[in-house]
């Protein structure tokens, strides 16, 4: 059983109440506390040695990665995050300067996005170091963007380049949020997650929330130099397109907005995030599932995103 057959089968009798508006299967829950003008975004992620990190990764890179990882999922909503609880896992033997410079990462990440960090927990795990994030932020209503309403005919963009994890960078990146949030603002976004798992993996995500197809463009795809020198690397099994469909930790924005929208919104683009590239990889369809079209036609795309599990 993967990660998101386990996720399915945990969540699919979960309590609820009034105040959630949406819940598990999307990037973050969005709940109605009574605000006038904000709905809240709550969000939890972990990163674990062993998984996300190794003992020998820089302990600021890896606090920093902490928090990130959580503030990119409140960029998927098109929201502005608050405030942050940190749960510390630590083995029974720990070097406190190593776990100090974590929190010196995590706190210089937090400032950058005034996220108050506001309290946690701290406990054993034989295991290794395990740090689990709970974010806490707002949207204004009518601004959430979902994975669900992917129509189709939309076209599909993609902040970025694709396929640079290799190289560090899901230790080293920005979450999104002024990027999210000015699409949101300025553009009628109909779906958008962020890619953690990886192209491959999350737009199955948005097609299967949606209940629609997608039709990626093989050459469109942004794929980073960091991907196309692995690639070229001796003994590399893997082709650039490849590392940027399933590598994952790219932590880029991809969603979906109607065709007409696509020419003013990369124009747009251009004049607000000049240094940051957007790339239309494709369109959804009528149907199920994920194809992807090369000089080879079209095909069903049998590659799939990380997946925990597996």
């Amino acid at each position: 059983m993967n990660e998101f057959d386990l996720i399915q089968r945990l969540t699919s009798s979960l309590p609820t109440n009034q105040s959630v508006v949406t819940g598990p299967g999307d990037d973050c829950a969005v709940l109605d506390l009574g605000l006038p003008d904000r709905l809240l975004l709550f969000k939890t992620d972990a990163v674990v040695q062993g998984v996300h990190f190794t003992a020998e990764t820089d302990p600021e890179k890896i606090g920093s990665k902490a928090l990130a990882r959580c503030l990119s999922d409140i960029a998927a909503m098109a929201g502005t995050p608050n405030s942050a609880l940190i749960t510390l896992g630590l083995p029974r033997e720990y070097d406190p300067a190593f776990v100090e410079k974590i929190y010196s990462g995590m706190s210089r990440m937090a400032k950058r996005y005034d996220v108050a960090i506001v309290g946690g927990e701290t406990t054993t795990n034989p295991g290794g170091i395990l740090i689990s994030i709970a974010v806490l932020g707002t949207v204004a209503r009518g601004k959430a963007v979902l994975r669900s309403g992917a129509k189709p005919g939309d076209a599909l963009f993609v902040t970025g380049e694709l396929g640079d994890s290799i190289a560090g960078k899901h230790l080293d990146f920005e979450p999104r949020l002024a990027e999210a949030r000015w699409l949101a603002d300025n553009f009628s976004l109909h779906s958008m997650i962020d890619l953690s798992d990886g192209l491959a993996g999350d737009l199955r995500h948005i097609v299967k929330a949606s209940g629609v197809a997608a039709e990626l463009h093989s050459a469109s795809i942004p794929i980073s130099r960091s991907a196309r020198l692995a690639a070229k690397a001796e003994g590399s099994a893997k082709s650039p397109l490849l590392a940027a469909l399933t590598d994952g930790e790219d932590f880029e924005l991809l969603f979906t907005v109607a065709s007409r929208d696509a020419v003013p919104l990369v124009d747009a683009w251009k004049k607000q995030f000049p240094k940051t590239k957007l790339t239309c990889v494709g369109k959804i369809v009528a149907g199920e599932g994920v194809t992807i079209r090369s000089e080879k036609g079209v095909l069903n795309l049998s590659a799939h995103g990380y997946e925990h599990f597996s």
